[in-house]
């Protein structure tokens, strides 16, 4: 028979024994009866067997056709069922976005399944890491920085700027006087972040005078871990408003003192100059959603 399969006579024939009619197999093809029939002449003088048998109503299957039929039909459905994994594959976009740990999952993470109701075709893989990203090189589509929007070589979008709020546990506080003043939290274990800079910031913006203890205290890499440990009592933390919404709304938390610090640093999105034509639809879907996500919670 040689090596090549004769694919083409071989689907002539599975769409003929599934329809019972060369004109309904032309039509599921999308060719005409008469290329049906040679194409079947062609494979029968091939294999040296008849594969139909003709009667008043059409044609049926010989017996030698019949044994051979079912697999070929499986086999033909299992092709049609690839291509339609493929196409639907090629037809979903999926979007990389870089954020920083504590707004991926205190502020974005939460929301993602709106973005995916209103736009079912496009994935997200969300990437939580406080490493910077090379967009082109990591294959970042959107990366969500914490900044002062300085990023030579990219676009950048200001998205929200957030401010830093004294915050500790109920439990903590009813256990000390009354915090009535920045001095008052000196009395109070105070918790880090990882440079030991923002409580002599914030003491420093608020007109306060320095103090050796602003730089005491256990320190924390990411805002999650600040918050965990106030939630835990061990003292007082400044972090990010947006990063302590919930423990804030359901009393885990509580506001020590009234003094928010509006910082420089923002959240931008930063994106490539040059973005490929075939991920500039999902990135500007996920762009406008952003925006009005920001906008319906009041940034």
């Amino acid at each position: 028979m040689g090596a090549v399969l004769p694919l083409l006579a071989l689907r002539a024939f599975v769409e003929t024994g599934r329809h019972g009619s060369l004109t309904a197999a032309a039509n599921a093809m999308g060719v005409t009866p008469g290329a049906v029939s040679l194409q079947l002449k062609q494979l029968q003088d091939r294999l040296g067997v008849s594969l139909f048998d003709r009667t008043r109503h059409g044609v049926v299957l010989s017996a030698a056709g019949a044994r051979v039929h079912p697999q070929l039909l499986q086999a033909f459905d299992q092709i049609s069922s690839s291509l339609q994994v493929l196409e639907s594959s090629r037809a979903r976009t999926t979007l990389r976005i870089s954020a920083a740990p504590g707004f991926a999952a205190q502020w974005l993470a939460p929301r993602l399944a709106r973005f995916t109701t209103a736009h079912p075709s496009i994935d997200v893989l969300l990437d939580a890491s406080p490493r910077l990203m090379d967009l082109r090189g990591d294959g970042v589509d959107i990366a969500i920085r914490h900044g002062l929007g300085v990023y030579p070589g990219v676009r950048c979008e200001h998205l929200l700027a957030p401010v830093l709020l004294p915050v500790a546990s109920p439990a903590l506080l009813a256990t000390a006087a009354a915090v009535t003043s920045p001095q008052d939290c000196l009395h109070l274990p105070l918790l880090q972040d990882s440079e030991r800079s923002d409580w002599r910031l914030w003491f420093q913006a608020l007109g306060q005078p320095a103090d050796d203890r602003l730089e005491r205290g256990p320190a924390f890499d990411d805002d999650l871990l600040l918050v965990r440990a106030a939630v835990a009592g061990q003292g007082v933390a400044l972090v990010r408003d947006i990063h302590a919404q919930d423990e804030l709304a359901d009393g885990r938390l509580q506001v020590v003192l009234h003094q928010p610090w509006p910082q420089a640093f923002a959240y931008y999105a930063v994106l490539r100059e040059d973005v490929p034509a075939e991920r500039s639809e999902g990135i500007h879907a996920f762009m406008g959603w952003l925006r009005s996500e920001l906008a319906d919670a009041g940034h």
